[in-house]
């Protein structure tokens, strides 16, 4: 039996993680096993999830199956976009210059700050009283 080409790449965003398996095929977009456009709301997070595959002009070219957890939809979407273009640079690493001058290389590490102690949250404070 042959063996099932696919290229995989781990996106991540906030607190969430995407799992994205990149197989030739027509096109075909699954998000949890969902189709993306069931699964992803609002027309920026479609845009945002298919953006490698738009820049690279590789969208008819693959089936996307991914599985995502954690955070909120618009992290999960940034974070299948980062999978995606990891993926992109297993099948060809030709396609780094396009995807690093777009910014779709790079990990965004902002996250959640943490809570302080003595305070109400991470910047806000407990009211305080003259008298």
């Amino acid at each position: 039996m042959a063996d099932l080409v696919q290229y995989y790449g781990t996106g991540r965003r906030k607190s969430a993680i995407a799992r994205v398996f990149l197989r030739p095929g027509s096109g075909e977009f699954k998000v949890n096993g969902k189709t993306y456009e069931e699964y992803f709301v609002t027309e920026q997070q479609r845009v945002a999830a298919k953006r490698p595959l738009v820049l690279t002009e590789t969208t008819a070219n693959f089936d996307v199956v991914t599985t995502v957890i954690g955070g909120g939809v618009n992290g999960q979407a940034d974070a299948v976009k980062m999978g995606i273009a990891r993926a992109l640079l297993q099948f060809n690493i030709e396609l780094r210059k396009t995807l690093k001058s777009d910014g779709l290389l790079t990990r965004d590490a902002r996250g959640k700050e943490r809570k302080k102690y003595g305070q109400k949250g991470a910047r806000k404070r407990f009211q305080f009283s003259k008298r």
